[in-house]
């Protein structure tokens, strides 16, 4: 199994939602609509492809993309033909919601709430979508870029200090 044929595998059921396609590091990555994630992962699964394995979950954030601020990525394994493929769905800061993957992968749980603890990404249909990882009295999420990387009032970081 190689990228060109499961390319054309995904092409052929789901053509109008595949955005881009490409192979970095030569592992197929798709950039789909997010409104096929689920049906297009469980395709994936059940189908000859057979991605029966949730490697990662992880969020991102491009402020300066107006309208697909936030992302989703997912690298998924299929251990049945050592085959990877990463997912990728873009969508607007003002709506951040996409289908949890917990019905098809029980590892999608903790991953779906680290993504949202991280970024506010809301994944429709978790069990149970709760902070995981930081304080519940939290009202941001520490991942989106709109705060500082450090504090510019702070003098210990000065060149001076470190003898330059």
């Amino acid at each position: 199994m190689d990228n060109q044929y499961v390319l054309e595998l995904i092409s052929n059921k789901f053509e109008d939602s595949i955005l881009r396609a490409y192979e970095p590091d030569g592992i197929l990555t798709l950039e789909i609509k997010k409104e096929i994630l689920l049906p297009l992962v469980q395709w994936m699964k059940e189908d000859n492809i057979k991605i029966d394995f949730l490697t990662d979950i992880c969020g991102i954030h491009y402020p300066n993309n107006h309208g697909a601020e936030l992302g989703v990525i997912y690298h998924l394994h299929s251990l049945i033909h050592n085959f990877r493929i990463r997912l990728k769905i873009f969508f607007s800061i003002q709506n951040p919601e996409v289908d949890s993957l917990t019905p098809l992968y029980a590892s999608a749980n903790w991953q779906e709430r680290e993504t949202f603890d991280f970024y506010g990404i809301k994944f429709i249909g978790h069990p149970n979508l709760v902070r995981i990882l930081n304080c519940d009295d939290m009202d941001y999420h520490p991942l989106l870029k709109q705060y500082e990387l450090e504090d510019a009032t702070r003098t210990d970081k000065n060149d001076a200090m470190f003898g330059r």
